[in-house]
């Protein structure tokens, strides 16, 4: 049919391979199953748009082997019309409602609109009619493609059901190239900048289609007031697919709790507390075999910068215990680090730790793959292709011509693979250039600091520095204890215990304030500054 020819005609041969798999797999269907045993489940997005063509292919090709047609397939001379299966929702955008009822009108579907929860609706579906296989626009990407095939059983607890998943394979490059070379009718939404539609409460254009002013031509004008997008197709990386997608969080409530390095009420931007968390993974630290030097060194590096590191933490190399500390972390600061358990062993499981933090599948990355191969090309000894899954719709690569593998950056999530100071501290300088003029890294008034020594003791100190403490709540103040003892160059000369005192804040003014107050409860020469 002209759907098979559109697919020949365009040359690409990635995409013909695509559609002759999905093909397969639709009429190895209609060869196990009754044409009135099956159904498709159609929701106007662009991913079922997709498999309503490819079934429209699908069909007659199985009816001409059926012996009902000789392959041509026009819609008023079908033998057995697609059966559909609409689940309407008050929070759907009317623009899928009004598409997906004039192409179900356009393509004579034998559409079954159902009002009820997914599950619900297709129990009280499967009581009434005999359905045993339904066709979905399942991708590898989605949330929840985890864990199926091309044909996979329903989940337990569900009424029984194939689900047949033909695009499965298919990305988000295959799906446009297949929409445009078919010319086929898609929802107006994809050409206003949305790239993956959900409901109207979780649903925005994709801030990577947004028109910036210094990229708009003489035909691109854009009304004050208003932004423009460019339309879904024009995506460049597929991975930000589901970037128009907002994941709902008590993220600023959580944050609320987090003590600000300065008066909440009165403090400038410049000296808000940029928090971030640092997750170092490894079971070769916590078994104590090497020592942990990349969390401090990188903790040392965003407290140069005005970050504030509210927790840094070392986990093993298990993918639920990595995705419990992203979730958690990601949620409250506004970044997070995870270093380490990155690359080609099977105990390198951050990436999937970080998927499943978010919710979507570590997915095979066709641009990732490309890149490595180009990097190791034929000393790889493993499973490129593994090497390469990334998580789906959520990574950006950060390539830089010093980094031999690029920084990986989850949402607010970046990945480091750097195994050695030297390669984490190559790994930060990158970093810290790539993010010049995004206020990612840079941009943060930077922390100052005083530190002073002395030798009196802690019941001494107490009382005075529990009341700077209070009278300074925008400075971090604290005690340590060193291990080794130290003559003072004080009025007693003798080898005491010697305690460190940290004065840490933005504001140098209010740090020479806090330590003037402290000094001038005790003797002249108690406290010695130094570096």
């Amino acid at each position: 049919m002209e759907i098979w020819k559109a697919v020949a005609d365009s040359g690409d041969k990635r995409l013909q391979a695509k559609c002759k798999h999905a093909l397969y797999v639709i009429e190895r269907t209609l060869a196990l199953y009754k044409f009135d045993e099956v159904a498709f489940s159609f929701n106007g997005g662009k991913d079922s748009t997709v498999l309503l063509h490819l079934l429209r292919a699908g069909y007659a090709a199985a009816e001409a082997k059926q012996g009902f047609n000789n392959g041509s397939y026009s819609e008023n001379q079908k033998q057995h019309p697609i059966r559909a299966i609409y689940f309407e929702s008050p929070d759907v955008f009317p623009e899928i409602d009004v598409f997906t009822l004039e192409t179900a009108s356009l393509y004579k579907l034998e559409m079954e609109i159902i009002r009820l929860d997914f599950k619900s609706g297709l129990e009280a579906l499967l009581r009434e009619k005999p359905i045993k296989a339904i066709f979905l626009g399942t991708r590898i990407g989605d949330p929840n493609a985890v864990g199926q095939e091309q044909f996979s059983p329903s989940s337990t607890g569900w009424p029984p059901f194939m689900r047949v998943n033909p695009i499965l394979d298919w990305s988000y490059r295959d799906v446009w190239a297949f929409l445009l070379a078919c010319k086929v009718p898609y929802c107006k939404l994809y050409d206003q900048g949305y790239t993956s539609i959900g409901s109207i409460h979780d649903t925005i254009p994709n801030g990577a289609l947004c028109i910036e002013s210094c990229q708009i031509t003489n035909e691109e004008q854009i009304e004050p007031g208003h932004i423009k997008y460019r339309p879904a197709y024009m995506l460049r990386d597929g991975r930000l697919e589901r970037a128009g997608r907002m994941k709902r969080s008590n993220k600023m409530e959580r944050k609320k709790s987090v003590t600000a390095n300065g008066d909440a009420d009165n403090m400038p931007c410049a000296n808000s507390l940029f928090a971030a968390s640092i997750i170092v993974v490894g079971d070769e630290i916590l078994q104590g075999d090497v020592e942990d030097n990349l969390g401090p060194f990188l903790n040392k590096k965003l407290h140069s910068f005005g970050w504030a590191v509210t927790r840094r933490v070392i986990i093993p190399n298990d993918i639920d215990a990595i995705s419990e500390e992203v979730e958690q972390r990601a949620e409250v600061n506004d970044l997070v680090f995870v270093v380490g358990g990155v690359g080609s062993l099977h105990s390198d499981v951050s990436l999937a730790g970080v998927a499943k933090a978010f919710g979507v599948r570590l997915a095979p990355d066709e641009e990732f793959e490309e890149f490595l191969r180009q990097q190791v090309g034929e000393l790889c000894s493993g499973d490129q292709n593994e090497m390469a899954k990334l998580p789906e719709g959520i990574t950006e690569l950060w390539h830089h011509k010093d980094l031999a593998v690029p920084v990986i950056k989850c949402r607010n999530v970046f990945v480091l693979s750097g195994t050695t100071v030297d390669e984490l501290d190559l790994q930060w300088k990158c970093l810290v250039e790539l993010s010049k003029g995004t206020d990612i890294i840079e941009g943060k008034q930077q922390f100052t600091s005083v530190r002073l020594q002395t030798t009196i003791s802690e019941l001494e100190l107490a009382g005075p520095f529990s009341r700077i403490d209070k009278d300074f709540p925008d400075i971090s103040i604290g005690c340590y204890r060193r291990s080794r003892q130290v003559k003072m160059r004080t009025q007693n000369s003798d080898r005491k215990s010697t305690l460190v005192l940290t004065f840490v804040g933005k504001d140098v003014d209010r740090l020479r304030m806090a330590v003037a107050s402290l000094s001038s409860v005790f003797p002249e020469g108690t406290f010695l500054e130094i570096d």
